[in-house]
């Protein structure tokens, strides 16, 4: 193929690999990022920017190789490390080879133990390292380099380069994992001969023939399949630690060592099917890790996706695009219909409609005067705007809610670091006890080969198969059978944690109600002279309850709003709007105008007050009054119907005990209201985004287990705080992005359903750990005590895993319902 240059950044690449588009196939492009600047440029009047660039090219994105000083560049430094508010430099890491729960430890242990490094920790979902340094102790070079020497590979963390990483980590296990089971499958057939000759007699020949066979397709299996596990079993060692690694490498090569001297001469029977099954197993289990990471949605990327790389700033007329870095307070930013606002400011001599969904949830645009402020990441939906930046990025309300998000989740639940030491504690036990074996053998008087193959038996039937496959086995069944209900746990973990909850917090709009809100009660009926106005004031508002009004003037007054704004020999399908003047939208209260040199009033009790109306209405309803020169002309009473199943989903969660709370944005009467129709007796009003997140630390400080249920990304800190996050399928990205459990069909039964099937879930994997443990408990003297021979022993560990996989199925014998 020929080479072709992009005709942004002009760098040379194969045609093959170029973006052409469409409408011009004489442009190419290497990536969507610069297809976007090229038609931002363009859509300007900027393009002629590619003119004076002449035949330079753009410096493409920092690659980083084997050569760790590329870290203490100073384009390195300005591009991905930040300094804290404490002196310290900052960076975000994907650390590359990490495949277990002692991967985490170690690169953790080697990383907190090096003078100059304030913080390490590393998220196992994603293998992100967040790294605190003193710049002036140790340089980034060399925090890579300790990473290097033990195994692993550190680069600058970029979302399109992990995909890539993580795609071709999922490709590598697979391969891997697809080798060892179709040469294990093989052996097992071969067995199937070798076992009948062991008991009915087979000649020498024959069974030399057989052991090649093994051997043949155990030796791929040990040294390409389980190659993951000697890199990973020496640099343990190369450190001072015994790891699972190690005990699965040196159990198989043990087995395979012996085998071999088996089939060149030697007594016995050899055991390549031990080898295989050792591998095949747990690389299994490692490649459900694998895809469970790859599929887990980064919930910091989400949220910054939202937000534009770059922006056009207005300076004395002339616009010029800046990357988000480069904005300061005070500069004109233009945002045209469609696109993203950069950073937070003020609208400026204008008016426009935001869709702000990304930050409230609420899906209606909403509309922006001169003066009102304009968030980070809301759309403009509306006509060509310019605002003046109040904050820069660094400060903007999205970056502040991604800041606290990652201080959140950046902290590790306990079971991660029980499940490390418990890992650690597990292998030198084995290892120290195999060796013991072989030493009290030896020294007993049993010989060598005698003591070599008790010492075996010991860690190959203790080989932890079926205790790495108690918890898997079973999540993925549970996982499995909550798909199917359209229930969708992102991580297997989740299932543990919802088990043991003991607390649920339900958001109440969007959640527990449809969030569509209806007319109750008209106060009275309203003249027809009077259904013209009202009906403009409503529709020059998209706030949900003028909207619910209008859709209710036009079912129940079409013939009159027709009658009244009639065109001769033409049908209506919608009443013409009144032509109102000095529209003025006040926030949380309503909307004022003019017509025919009357003022209109439409909104709440508070702005009948502000305009010195004294009208009162006792209600639990949500209040809409219209007004005409001080007289109130008719009023209404909304409600927001309750979802399909919320009362029996709390009815349920009440029996069982959980604790059930309702909090709210709300005022006191109408969440009383919904809290006692839904039989909800502990409910909080009045509350604001940053107030349900600290109302949940504080039952988490309680000692509880808080489960959170939300749909907007103002429920996006409390999400993140709860130990367990649900999002309803058809709440925001945001707020599905970093949910924990996602109800996929948007019903609150899936609630009911995920309690069931989560506890189900959690007593059969309590039941695998405990047949695991016992198992262990009970196999291992045995083998040290030399009534076990290797052959035996994995048998014995092919029928734990079994038996582990048999118990699991049994899962699915209940009902959710």
């Amino acid at each position: 193929m020929p080479i072709v240059k992009c005709t942004h950044c002009q760098l040379e690449f194969d045609e093959s690999v170029m973006i052409r588009e469409k409408n011009d196939p004489s442009l190419y492009f290497c990536c969507n990022g610069c297809q976007g600047v090229y038609h931002l440029l363009k859509d300007d009047g900027l393009d002629s920017f590619y003119e004076k660039m002449g035949n330079e090219t753009i410096a493409p994105p920092l690659r980083v190789g084997e050569d760790s000083s590329n870290f203490d560049m100073e384009s390195f430094a300005q591009r991905y490390i930040e300094v804290n508010s404490d002196g310290f430099s900052q960076v975000n890491l994907m650390i590359e080879g990490i495949h277990c729960a002692a991967c985490i430890w170690l690169n953790e242990k080697i990383l907190g133990e090096s003078d100059g490094i304030v913080e390490a920790s590393i998220n196992f979902t994603n293998n992100k390292a967040k790294v605190v340094w003193d710049e002036d102790t140790i340089k980034l070079s060399e925090i890579i380099d300790k990473i290097r020497s033990i195994g692993y590979n550190a680069y600058p963390y970029d979302r399109s380069e992990s995909e890539k990483k993580a795609t071709s980590n999922k490709r590598d296990y697979f391969l891997r994992m697809s080798i060892a089971i179709f040469a294990s499958m093989n052996i097992m057939m071969i067995d199937v001969a070798k076992y009948a000759g062991f008991f009915s007699g087979m000649k020498e020949e024959t069974l030399q023939l057989v052991h090649i066979a093994e051997f043949i397709f155990a030796t791929p299996v040990l040294f390409y399949s389980g190659w993951i596990f000697f890199r990973g079993a020496y640099y343990g060692l190369k450190n001072h630690i015994v790891n699972m690694d190690f005990l699965v490498s040196s159990g198989a090569t043990l087995t395979y060592i012996y085998s071999l001297y088996v089939l060149f001469g030697g007594g016995g029977h050899s055991y390549f099917d031990s080898v295989a099954m050792i591998i095949t197993f747990v690389l299994v289990g490692k490649y459900l890790e694998v895809i469970g990471k790859k599929s887990a949605v980064d919930t910091m990327d989400k949220i910054k996706s939202q937000v534009p790389l770059e922006a056009t700033v207005v300076l004395d007329g002339v616009k010029k695009v800046v990357m988000l870095d480069a904005i300061s307070v005070g500069d004109t930013i233009e945002v045209k219909m469609g696109e993203k606002a950069s950073v937070d400011g003020e609208l400026i001599s204008s008016t426009g409609t935001f869709d702000e969904s990304s930050m409230s949830g609420e899906s209606l645009p909403v509309e922006k005067r001169d003066g009102d402020k304009i968030f980070s990441g809301t759309i403009n939906s509306g006509q060509v705007i310019r605002y003046k930046a109040t904050k820069n990025y660094a400060n903007s309300t999205l970056n502040s809610i991604v800041t606290l998000l990652e201080d959140s989740l950046a902290s590790k639940p306990k079971i991660e670091e029980s499940a490390n030491e418990i890992s650690k504690y597990f292998s030198v036990t084995i290892l120290l006890l195999a060796v013991a074996t072989f030493v009290g053998w030896y020294l007993y008087g049993a010989g060598f080969e005698k003591a070599l193959i008790v010492s075996i038996s010991v860690i190959v039937i203790a080989c932890p198969c079926a205790l790495a496959l108690a918890t898997p086995i079973a999540s993925l069944i549970g996982i499995s059978w909550g798909a199917n209900r359209g229930l969708l746990f992102k991580e297997a973990k989740f299932i543990e944690t919802f088990a043991k909850a003991d607390t649920i917090v339900f958001d109440k709009t969007g959640t527990l109600t449809e969030g569509n809100l209806t007319i109750k009660k008209q106060s009275n009926e309203i003249e027809t002279k009077y259904l013209a106005p009202l009906y403009a004031l409503v529709d020059s508002s998209t706030h949900p309850v003028s909207r619910a009004i209008k859709l209710y003037l036009e079912e129940k007054y079409n013939t009159e709003l027709e009658s009244e704004t009639s065109v001769p020999n033409k049908t209506r399908l919608k009443p013409s709007v009144p032509n109102l003047e000095n529209i003025e939208q006040i926030h949380a209260q309503g909307v004022t105008a003019t017509y025919q040199n009357r003022k209109l009033l439409g909104g709440n009790s508070k702005l009948l007050s502000s305009n010195g109306i004294d009208f009162s209405l006792e209600s639990q309803y949500t209040l809409y009054h219209f007004a005409i020169d001080g007289e109130v002309i008719v009023s209404f009473e909304l409600e927001d119907s309750i979802k399909d199943g919320a009362r029996e989903t709390i009815k349920y969660l009440t029996q069982i005990g959980t604790d059930v709370i309702m909090a709210t944005g709300d005022h006191q009467s109408v969440a009383s209201r919904v809290a006692k129709e839904i039989g909800i007796e502990n409910f909080k009003s009045e509350m604001t985004p940053i107030d349900k997140a600290n109302y949940i630390d504080k039952l988490k400080e309680q000692g509880r287990v808080v489960v959170m249920v939300g749909d907007g990304v103002n429920d996006a800190l409390a999400l993140s705080k709860a130990d367990v996050a649900i999002a309803m399928g058809k709440g925001a990205d945001v707020a599905l992005a970093i949910s924990d459990v996602v109800v996929l069909n948007d019903s609150l039964r899936g609630i009911k359903d995920s309690f069931v099937i989560s506890r189900r879930t959690y007593k059969f994997i309590k039941q695998n750990l405990g047949l695991s443990l016992i198992y262990n408990v009970l196999t291992i003297p045995v083998a040290m005590a030399g009534f076990v021979i290797p052959l035996v022993a994995a048998l014995s560990m092919s029928l734990s895993s079994l038996m582990v996989v048999g118990n699991s199925m049994r899962i699915k014998t209940t009902s959710a319902d």
